[in-house]
Formats: C-alpha cells, structure tokens, sequence
C-alpha cells in the first residue's frame, strides 16, 4: 500500500487579516505539497482557523457581533486570500465546529483516564475594573528570565521561555492598563511532566525536528517540564469542559485538534476515508507533516505529542520549522507600513511573484527571509520574467508565426538533442531539492536549465536561420519548446499558473514529476501544434512595487550611523581589510570627485553570473564568490564586503556587474580578483546592479 501523507499548515486565528508574513508558512506547505502530488503521492493538505479565545470574545462585542458573527466573517476572508494567493487546501474548515467539539471532548476524557488530568486551585490575575480573570495575552509585564519588557503572560517573544503570567514583573491589564490582582480558582492541568522520557526520545527521533531546535527544547527539561494548564475560566469563547461549571477548554488544547477535526469533516464530505482516525489511530501508517513558526515549537513538539499519545493518537511524524519574514531588513511593523495584508498585495502584484521569491529563498532552516522590496523586484524580473519567460517567448513566437506553430521531429543528434537531454539529466536534483524543501537549491538548477536554453538559442540565431533554412530553425525552436516544456514542469509546485500558462502555449497536457520519471527526448509530441504564445509575466516596475507598502520604502531604511571619534589602528586596519567595497561611493553630502573621462575609460565593467558563494571564515562581513565573467580560463574569485546584506544561497544564480580589471589583492589570505557593483547607503541596505540577462563577460557601458 502507498504511504499516505497529511499535511497541515498552523491554523491563523480569526481576528485579522492574513499578511504577507503569514504567506511564507501557506506558500512553503503548498509548494510542497504540490511537489508530492507532481510525483504521484497519496498527499491532503489539511487547515482551519483558529477561532477561540478571550480576544475574538472582546473584539466581537467592540463591532457589536456575535463572536460566531465575527470569525465566520475572517474564515470568508482568509479561504479568499489562499485561493487568489494560488494556496490549495484539500479542506478548510474551523475549530468552532461539532467536529472539533467531538474530538476536544474524546481527547480530554481519554487524558481524565490515563490520569493525566489534575485539579489544583491556583492564583490567577484578575482585573478589578473589567472584572474577569485575564488570559496569558491580555497581561503585560516584564519577562521574568531575561528582563524584556512589554512581554505577553504566557511566553517571552525575545528569549522564547514560557511561565505563568502570575510571574511576570510589573504586570498589567493589557485591556485597561491598570495593575491586576490575584485570584484564587480551580484549574485543569494536562500533566506534561510526566512524558519527559518519551519526549526526549522523540526529539532524538531523525526527522523529527531541526536539530537545533532540538537542542534549544532541552531548556525546557533542563528546568522540568511544567504541566500545562487546559482550562479558562468564564467568560471565555470555546468549548465547556464536560462535568465542570463555567470551565472551558483553554484555546491551545483544542486549536491543534483543529488539524483531526478539518481530517474528520474531509472524510465525511468526500467518503475517501471513514474518519479521520483513518489518518490519525495510533496503529495508522500515515506520515503527519506539520508546517509551523518558529514561535509555536513548544506547543508543537512538546505539548502537543504528549496529548496525542496519551490519547492513543498519530503523533506527527515530521515538524517542519521556518522563520520569520523581514521587511527591507526590518521586522514588520504597522506603523512602518510592512505588515502588508496579503489582498493589499494581490491588488497590486500577481502571486508569481510572490511565491518565486519566497521560494528562492527558502531552505529547510529556521532562518529569517527578508523581502528587500528593491531585491525582490530585480531577481524576479532577471530570472523569471527575463530568463524563464524571454525563453518561452523567443522559442514560442516564431515557432507559431512564421513557422506555422508545427514543431520539427526529434533528431537523432546535434545540439538541440544533447542541450534536452543534458537538462533532463538535472531533473533528480530538483526532485531531491524540493523534497528536503531546499527550494532556493531547486530554484538555482531550474534557473541554470533556463540559462542554457536561452545560450543555445542566442547561439543558434533561428530568427536568422528561419529565412535561410526554415526546417533547421524549426528544429532547434523544438528543443528549446521541449525545454520550456520541462521548465513548466519543475516550476508548477512554485508558480502554477505560469506553468499552467506555458502548457497552454504549448498545446500539451501538464507535464509532472512522475512522468518525467525515464522521460527521453524528445518530451513534447512532435505532432501536435503549439498553441498562442503571449508573454508570461510582465516585469515588475519600481512603482508597483513599492505600492504594496502603506509608507514608502524608504521610511522603513534605519539611517546610517554617524563616526564618533577615532579608532585605534588596528580596528580601522581590520575594517579596512573587510570592507571589500561593491564600488567607490562618495560620502554623503559631499560632492564627487571629479576625474578625467580617460581615467574612468580604463575601468573594464563586465557581466558576470555567480555560480557559488559562502562565507569567509572569521571576517562577518565578507562573502567568497566564484563569478562567471565568460572568461576562457574560468570563473573568478571575489571576494565582496556583502555579507550583511546577502545570505551566501541568495546569491547564486544572480546576474552581477563586475569590475573586471582591478588588480588582484588578498583578503583573509584569498585572491579576491575584481568588484561587485551595488547601490544602497551601505550595508544592510544593499542591491546589486543587475545588467539584464545577457551572456557572462558582455561588456556594461
């Protein structure tokens, strides 16, 4: 039997638009979701939203609604933002429905079972003037363990450690500002201190989680697992716990029940399986996949195993971790205008976009993404409108106007042959890439296929040959059609309706990961017609871009510090030696120096390609790249002060502006042979000059 696969998203909570932060976890989950049913895989895509808690309670009642009123209007708005944001869910439900009621209600009883339920009367804080007891998030005060203020009551956003509100330092009502009180009152805890040795084994497990943050969860045993309390007190929008008065079930208790409850309403709507216990039983040989943010690893690898296996349930088999997203360098902010809403987005920019750079720029880590605005305008236009569309466009164009849309048959050899068959050959490396969610890995080859495409077309020249010898043009144009072809392919799981597009314009069915399994030249049926090419994208502008954001850019650029004071000699030594300037700037507010035109004509500027990147051991700010500027002898080493602007796997595949004739001269011991162009008031605010897609070594005036 296949193995099947479950794959959820975390569930957005019902108070607020989706963002484009949000976006990273639905389009990393989709792409790869996508990616397992291109190969064939038995694969559902499960999520809801998150619709319990204190603050739908008070936000509803401030709009004058019922809190079912109020989530029932968020649940309309966000199915809307994943669609239009291309984001497929097998089903979308909500964790206030009977399903999730049941299987809240099962599990709790199976914990009072097992005995991993406990009473205790505890002390609680509680608002004099709003008279109710308040939730972790409706208290603020200073973190208990690293001494960060303005800190919510259940978990530190700066040092990640989680406590009792009760130990926050100056706490105060985050409703009305004044100081609480404390309260006694009854309470439900899950016993999480119990399951200390099974969970130690789990995250030992390979596979279960990023190795580190395996290590980062060891604090939590270090100082003891501390049990988890499960219940709120009224009032309080969620379930009532069974046998209990004016007690509820405590919204991370039931939030992540919401992923079997969406399994529960799928199964009954579609009759592909009799319930959801068909996925999720303990003796069930499905592969749970959870996609979540870095800042819900606790309740996901500790919590929420131990519930499920005390309960006799599926503990998911792989937690996949990612990081938060920056704006221009910056966290997101309202009041910066770079916590976008992602239907401010889609009214501005097709989610191509979008979806490719994240994708770019993602790997298996739990680092941050940035989204430079500038960054993300140059790489999407210079490979995917640029490399992938100028291809399909040059290729497909004259195959369907002077050529008549036929394609020539494949050919038993020459150059058209060997370039399909050698980016065929590339295909297990997309394959491997996708599935270890290495996408920016899987984004380099795809784009390196394109690249080559686009040089065997510029070498052939078949819009010259076409009036010399039609049917040698008509050939080479059908490899490069089958190379498209394959492109729309390996891009599907990231841009759908790009790929979606390109079969269009190629009158031929989808084409998938699976049946690129053995697949030879050629790919496309030869006897068929193509069909009306047009282009695929246009290329971003400056303008539209920028328009995302509700303040300008710039605003959102921290400005550059001033000097103060001298430096001893070797700290100005050892920035002079890291600085590896992108190119001579001038300081601000003053004038240029003025130079001769001869003198700036010796200056050799040259297109390049990177073809790799890392760091450079023991100098933070520098990167060691190896460029390809259509040099016989090979690629060059460069050495870059870009360090703090760009992750070292951003940079390969990117065009660049070299100069090319500056003498060589050593940086931490390594022949750095040339100069990056870039523009920006320094680093971290950098860009690099992009020359367009033309070959490696033109020249740049």
């Amino acid at each position: 039997m296949a193995e099947r696969i479950l794959v959820t998203s975390a569930l957005p909570y019902a108070n607020g638009p989706i963002h484009i932060g949000h976006a990273v976890e639905y389009i990393q989950t989709d792409i790869y979701v996508r990616f397992l049913r291109s190969c064939g895989r038995d694969v559902v895509y499960f999520c809801a939203d998150d619709t319990h808690g204190t603050p739908i309670e008070l936000n509803a009642a401030k709009q004058g609604l019922k809190p079912e009123q109020f989530i029932a209007r968020f649940q309309e708005e966000h199915q809307k933002d994943f669609h239009d944001l291309d984001v497929r869910f097998d089903s979308f439900h909500s964790t206030n429905s009977p399903e999730n009621r049941h299987y809240a209600e099962l599990i709790y009883g199976r914990l009072k079972e097992k005995g991993d339920i406990d009473r205790r009367s505890i002390e609680q804080t509680y608002c004099e003037k709003d008279k109710r007891f308040l939730p972790d998030r409706f208290i603020k005060g200073t973190c208990p363990n690293c001494k960060s203020p303005d800190q919510y009551g259940d978990v530190c956003e700066k040092c990640g450690k989680a406590y009792s509100p009760t130990d926050l330092i100056d706490p105060r009502c985050a409703l009305c500002g004044t100081p609480p009180v404390r309260k006694s009152s009854d309470h439900l805890f899950f016993k999480l201190s119990r399951h200390a040795d099974f969970l130690q084994a789990l995250l030992r497990k390979p596979g279960f989680l990023h190795p580190g943050l395996a290590a980062q969860l060891q604090g939590f045993f270090e100082k003891g697992l501390a049990d988890w309390d499960i219940s709120r007190d009224g009032p309080y929008f969620g379930f009532a716990i069974p046998g209990e008065t004016d007690k509820y079930f405590y919204v991370w208790l039931d939030a992540p029940i919401g992923y079997i409850a969406t399994t529960e309403k799928w199964a009954k709507e579609t009759g592909k399986a009799k319930s959801a216990l068909d996925y999720w039983s303990v003796d069930s040989d499905t592969r749970i996949v959870h996609f979540i943010g870095k800042d819900i690893v606790y309740f996901h690898a500790l919590f929420w195993p131990a519930v499920l296996n005390v309960a006799g349930l599926h503990v998911p088999t792989e937690i996949k971790v990612h990081g938060h997203l920056t704006v221009n360098g910056e966290k997101m902010s309202k009041s910066r205008g770079t916590m976008v809403p992602v239907r401010d987005y889609l009214q501005n920019l097709d989610p191509s976009y979008l979806r490719y750079f994240y994708a770019a720029n993602l790997g298996p880590g739990v680092e941050d993404l940035d989204l430079n605005l500038k960054d993300f305008r140059l790489r999407v236009n210079g490979e995917l409108v640029n490399n992938v569309g100028n291809l399909a466009n040059r290729a497909l164009s004259l195959l369907a106007g002077p050529l008549g849309g036929k394609l020539a048959p494949g050919r038993a050899e020459g150059p058209g042959r060997a370039l399909v068959e050698s980016v065929l050959a590339r295909v297990p490396e997309v394959r491997e890439a996708f599935e270890k969610l290495e996408y920016r890995n899987a984004i380099r080859v795809i784009t390196d296929i394109a690249s080559a495409a686009n040089a065997f077309v510029q070498a052939q020249a078949p819009w010259a040959q076409v009036k010399k010898d039609a049917e040698v043009a008509r050939a080479d144009l059908s490899d490069a059609a089958d190379v498209v072809y394959l492109l729309g392919a390996l891009l599907a799981p990231v841009t759908p309706r790009v790929s979606e597009k390109l079969f269009a314009q190629l009158g031929a069915p989808p084409l998938t990961f699976q049946a690129l399994e053995g697949a030879k030249y050629p790919l496309l049926d030869r006897s068929r017609p193509i069909g009306t090419p047009e282009p695929l994208l246009p290329r971003l502008e400056e303008e539209r871009v920028n328009a995302i954001l509700a303040t300008p850019p710039a605003a959102a650029a921290p400005e550059p510090k001033k000097a103060e004071g001298k430096e001893p000699k070797e700290k100005a030594e050892k920035k002079a030696a890291e600085a590896a300037p992108a190119a001579a700037q001038a300081p601000a507010g003053e004038a240029p120096v003025e130079i001769e035109y001869a003198d700036f004509a010796k200056v050799e500027l040259k297109s390049g390609k990177v073809l790799a990147a890392e760091k450079v051991k023991g100098a933070d700010k520098l990167l060691k790249l190896t460029v390809d500027v259509g040099e016989a002898g090979g690629p060059r080493t460069i050495v870059s002060g870009i360090a703090e602007a760009f992750a070292p796997e951003s940079l390969v595949g990117r065009n660049v502006v070299v100069v090319a004739n500056l003498k060589p001269r050593k940086l931490k011991g390594i022949e750095s042979r040339g100069m990056l162009l870039t523009a920006g008031p320094g680093a971290p605010n950098l860009s690099l000059l992009d020359p367009g897609d033309v070959p490696p070594g033109s020249d740049v005036k």
